[in-house]
């Protein structure tokens, strides 16, 4: 359900930018208020405390976010507190940057190696994979993981490319008991 929710109201906040020809600025605002949330987590206690009514809880967005913030996306706020949706932002905010991405043909890719890669590797790997895929740059995300013993392991969205020895070995293990 809570998935559900983060896309409805994460593909209106996008539709919205995208009709006011407003995507880059909505994205970067969307940044900036996540990164308000992650700073200040009193503040998304008191949003979803459920003694402090909607006025009060109208008060503070306008307070914390009017002026600073673009009227579309404190107008957006406002909605979710109308619509009793508030603790739901952190996903839909999370699904408007991944819609963002989608738009701009950016793809997000997380590599798991047995050891630190060079400058060079990842850019081969970079390039590698933006022309096996039809994204026009990627968002490289890196992770050491000793355990893979070689090898690689590609997640982009939910397809996931496993090259790793170790992946392997299960695999010939797996067959061998068979």
């Amino acid at each position: 359900m809570a998935k559900l929710v983060a896309g409805t109201y994460g593909e209106a906040l996008f539709s919205l930018a995208e009709e006011e020809k407003k995507i880059d600025s909505m994205y970067e605002e969307v940044q900036a208020l996540e990164e308000i949330l992650k700073q200040d987590p009193e503040l998304t206690v008191l949003m979803n405390h459920p003694k402090v009514t909607k006025e009060e809880k109208q008060k503070v967005i306008q307070e914390v976010f009017g002026g600073r913030a673009s009227a579309e996306l404190t107008g957006f706020l406002n909605l979710l507190l109308q619509k009793d949706r508030y603790a739901e932002l952190p996903a839909i905010l999370k699904y408007f940057e991944a819609r963002v991405k989608e738009y701009k043909g950016i793809g997000v890719a997380y590599i798991t190696t047995p050891m630190e890669l060079s400058d060079a590797r990842k850019k081969e790997i970079e390039a590698k994979l933006i022309s096996t895929t039809a994204y026009r740059s990627m968002e490289m995300n890196y992770t050491v993981d000793k355990s893979l013993i070689g090898g690689i392991v590609i997640r982009i969205g939910d397809k996931v490319v496993d090259s790793s020895i170790k992946t392997r070995l299960e695999n010939l293990k797996r067959e061998l008991i068979a």
